[in-house]
C-alpha cells in the first residue's frame, strides 16, 4: 500500500509527539511541525535514534505568516497530504474564571486552541487528497452533553468552539471525500495535563492515530477510546 503523508501540529512533545512516533512506526510519511525550531529539530533526532525518519517543518500556528511558509514548503518538497492532524494547544495557569480572570486569557486560549486551527485546515485543505482526514484534538472540557464547570473554562470554552468548527468543517468538505473528526485523549500525563492524570501519553495518542489509519471513517464525528461518544 502506498504510504500516507501525514501533518501532525504541535509535536514536538506529548500526545503530538507520540502520535508522529506511533504513525511513522506504522510505516507511514509524518511532518511534525513546531513553532520553536530548535525543539522541533530535537523531537526529529530523538526519533531518528530509534530510526524512525520523519521530516520537521516549523509552524507556529497563531501567525498566518508561518503557516503559509510551512504550507508552501510542504507543498513543494511533498505536493500532497493525506491526513492533517491539529493538535497543538495552550493552557493557562491563570485560566479560572470567565468572569473574573482578564479578558485576555480567554481570547488568546480560543485564538490557539480554535481559530488557528481553523486557519491551519483552511491553508493546508488544497493539498489534502480526496479520501483525506482532517482530526482535531478535542477535550472532555469542551462537551455541550456531559456537565461542565470547575477547571479551565477559557480552555473548555476553546474546546466547545474546536468541536463546533469540526463539524462545520465536515459538512464543507464532505463533497471532498474528506472526513473531519475530533478526539478525545482523555487526562494524560503529559506537561499539560501533569503527572497526577491516570492515562499514558500512549493511550491518549492512540484514537488519533486510529482515526488517521484505519480503512473507513465517519466525519464530522467526536471519538473517544477509538469509540464515537456525544459532542
Amino acid at each position: 500500500m502506498e504510504r500516507k503523508i501525514v501533518l501532525v501540529t504541535g509535536a514536538n512533545t506529548g500526545i503530538g509527539f507520540e502520535i508522529v512516533r506511533q504513525i511513522a512506526i506504522l510505516g507511514d510519511r509524518v511532518i511534525l511541525t513546531a513553532r520553536d525550531e530548535a525543539k522541533g529539530k530535537a523531537a526529529q533526532n530523538l526519533l531518528k535514534k530509534d530510526n524512525l525518519m520523519v521530516d520537521f517543518v516549523r509552524m507556529d500556528i497563531t501567525r498566518e505568516t508561518s503557516v503559509m511558509e510551512a504550507f508552501q514548503q510542504v507543498k513543494s518538497t511533498v505536493g500532497k497530504l493525506d491526513v492533517l492532524i491539529n493538535n497543538a494547544a495552550i493552557l493557562f495557569d491563570q485560566d479560572r474564571s470567565l468572569l473574573k480572570d482578564d479578558l485576555s486569557i480567554l481570547k488568546e486560549t480560543v485564538a490557539s486552541n480554535a481559530l488557528s486551527h481553523l486557519l491551519v485546515s483552511r491553508i493546508f485543505s488544497p493539498l489534502l487528497t480526496t479520501g483525506g482526514r482532517i482530526i482535531m484534538t478535542s477535550s472532555d472540557g469542551g462537551s455541550m452533553s456531559n456537565p461542565v464547570g470547575g477547571w479551565s473554562p477559557a480552555y473548555c470554552v476553546s474546546k466547545s468552539l474546536l468541536n463546533a468548527i469540526t463539524r462545520h468543517l465536515a459538512y464543507e468538505l464532505s463533497g471532498r471525500d474528506i472526513a473531519v473528526n475530533a478526539f478525545d485523549p482523555g487526562w494524560v500525563k503529559t506537561a499539560m495535563g501533569g503527572q497526577s492524570a491516570p492515562g499514558t501519553v500512549e493511550e491518549g495518542a492512540d484514537t488519533a492515530v486510529w482515526l488517521a489509519t484505519t480503512r473507513r471513517i465517519n466525519t464530522g464525528k467526536l471519538y473517544f477510546s477509538r469509540k464515537e461518544i456525544p459532542w
